[in-house]
């Protein structure tokens, strides 16, 4: 099968079976959000992945009790920073050597460009810049997932304060901005699963200009 008759196959999961997803699938699907790209490659969030039952039940009472959340094999948290400091953006400028193995003089010319205009901003024009690299990340999970043969969910519909209080969030200076529920369709009890994808006629979606 081509990965574009993955894609077309691909949908939000409206009902999951509590089946394990094989762990060395989930790896795959972690490691496709560690390589997705981000502005400036600063990966301004990070991941949890929650499996505890106990855990889950609590987020689907803040989730519209949408039953993927407990239902899933594994909930992955996107959780963006909520804001841009020097630390954070010299961490990766130094790892960026560390691994590479070298300075340059053009790259640090850059690191210094970002520490004298991102902390500056407003924390929450910050947030929102790092927010939108969540949702870069987000669309690698759900390719890789689709690519593993394992479904997926993304949601918005929860309560990103409540969420962040159960995670303690805030004390780790993060907020969390969407959730991806992943596991394998119960086709039985998801009215979704049959019916034809829905997209815009190319002609209405692309413009090309020469």
């Amino acid at each position: 099968m081509s990965f574009t008759q993955k894609l077309k196959e691909r949908y939000a999961t409206k009902a999951m079976n509590g089946k394990v997803v094989p762990q060395e699938k989930i790896d795959n699907i972690l490691e496709a959000i560690r390589l997705a790209p981000t502005s400036s490659g600063l990966q301004p969030f990070e991941i949890f992945v929650i499996t505890n039952p106990e855990l889950k039940s609590q987020i689907r009472e803040i989730a519209w009790n949408q039953a993927q959340v407990t239902d899933c094999s594994h909930l992955l948290i996107f959780a963006a920073w909520d804001n841009y400091t020097a630390d954070r953006i010299n961490h990766m400028f130094d790892l960026t050597n560390e691994i590479r193995g070298f300075k340059n003089e053009g790259w640090e010319n850059y690191r210094q460009m970002l520490l004298e205009g991102y902390p500056k901003r407003d924390a929450e024009e910050n947030f929102d810049h790092a927010a939108r690299q969540t949702y870069i990340a987000l669309m690698a999970a759900m390719t890789q997932a689709a690519f593993e043969g394992v479904d997926s969910t993304p949601m918005e519909g929860f309560d990103p304060s409540a969420l962040d209080k159960i995670l303690g969030l805030k004390e780790k200076n993060l907020r969390s901005t969407v959730i991806l529920p992943i596991g394998y369709r119960d086709a039985e009890k998801d009215w979704l699963v049959n019916l034809v994808k829905v997209r815009k006629p190319m002609n209405e979606l692309v413009t090309t200009i020469n």
